[in-house]
């Protein structure tokens, strides 16, 4: 039995898998069981932060296990706290923390935060929350309800929690807001959405509003977070100061994390969440890590200078094929380029593994770039030479 046939006999068939069996990885490049390589600027969607076989990351994966791997969060976890810290610090806001496994679970935290503040702290009861279309927020039912795509809102998974709404743009979401309205939730790059980013005033503007209004401001931030915009936090990029912010992705560098922190500290109280995996020893050893790598290259300005060659570097690209890229997008190493065409965008996608290339589809026909914040000049230079190899013979 071949692996794809043991996979598809086995395992939900939920992906429209690619059949490459990738066998190891150093860096941004990773091996098949064939011996090629391939250089990796998806780094499983903006997860590999730190890039594959990260000597700090496994090092300190590896002292983990050998002491402790999970204990319940009945008993304070030390790494568990002085991760939280960490991330409040770098963060520079006052804010707590609660730690899930992903980002959906993060965002489902983001949102009962947001319906207690609404239930608690008002004479009536609020509890409507407004999104963006091509917005995403998860996979759950709730995190689903939330997404502004209504592809995802099919009959199938019905019915779906009340009290979400959908608005075309930032403008439109202040005639949506009524007085049941607790809360605005956004991302400031819409990865799946098309790695589109708003723009920083009139973010800034609904962020002043609704603080005006004592609406909460959520900002999703699964996969703008810990560096990939170039600051710790897109929010600290758009010089704004949300309520609520969820994590993910990136922080456990490929081990299974979420973060919510808010600084509403007081509003959940014992009982009111919970998860038996969330902040173990295991994944809150991989977030001080993953920060223990990526701090240094951020303060001493090794990262703006990866985002800046990297975007060099699909200017480059789109001045050269104008016939099949409209332009790039995107901020730091959160990047797309928005092809002419869906076709053209399967087909470079498609093509792209052939040349030993991974990139990812995103919304508006965009071919997505998600490299690890670690990646090397001399891997950028490689990829984008296999890009052009990929995207010459269309």
């Amino acid at each position: 039995m071949t692996l794809e046939q043991q996979d598809k006999q086995y395992v939900l068939q939920t992906y429209a898998r690619d059949y490459t069996n990738f066998v190891k990885g150093v860096g941004s490049t990773l091996y098949d069981e064939n011996g090629k390589d391939y250089i990796d600027f998806a780094s499983g969607i903006g997860v590999n932060s730190v890039g594959h076989g990260n000597d700090v990351l496994t090092s300190a994966l590896c002292e983990q296990t050998k002491n402790i791997i999970h204990i319940s969060n009945l008993q304070v976890i030390e790494p568990q706290a002085k991760l939280a810290q960490r991330i409040v610090e770098l963060s520079g806001y006052d804010m707590g923390i609660f730690f899930a496994n992903s980002g959906a679970e993060a965002n489902e935290g983001a949102i009962k935060i947001a319906r207690k503040y609404g239930e608690t702290k008002f004479d009536n009861k609020r509890y409507k929350v407004i999104t963006l279309e091509h917005s995403f927020h998860g996979r759950t039912i709730t995190t689903v309800k939330a997404t502004g795509q209504e592809s995802f809102h099919t009959p199938n998974f019905s019915p779906y929690p009340d009290g979400f709404s959908y608005e075309k743009s930032i403008e439109d979401v202040y005639k949506a807001i009524d007085d049941e309205t607790v809360a605005v939730l956004i991302e400031l790059v819409q990865g799946e959405g098309g790695v589109q980013p708003f723009e920083k005033e009139e973010v800034q503007k609904l962020a002043a509003h609704l603080k005006a209004k004592d609406i909460l401001l959520i900002v999703d931030e699964v996969q703008t977070g810990v560096y990939r915009t170039g600051e710790f936090l897109a929010s600290n990029l758009y010089e704004i100061e949300p309520d609520i912010i969820t994590l993910a992705k990136g922080l456990g560098g490929g081990v299974p994390i979420g973060a919510v922190m808010t600084k509403h500290k007081e509003i959940l109280s014992a009982g009111d969440h919970g998860s038996t995996f969330g902040g173990n020893y295991l994944s809150s050893a991989a977030g001080l890590a993953v920060l223990e790598v990526l701090y240094p290259l951020y303060d001493s300005g090794v990262i703006d200078e990866t985002l800046v060659y990297f975007s060099q570097k699909l200017k480059e690209i789109v001045a050269k094929y104008d016939h099949l890229f409209e332009k790039e997008v995107g901020l730091g190493l959160m990047r797309g380029l928005r092809a002419r065409s869906a076709e053209v965008q399967g087909n470079i996608i498609k093509n792209a593994m052939q040349e030993g290339l991974i990139v990812l589809k995103a919304g508006r026909n965009t071919v997505r770039f998600l490299p690890s914040i670690t990646i090397s000049k001399n891997e950028i230079d490689e990829g984008f030479n296999r890009f052009e190899k990929t995207i010459s013979t269309l």
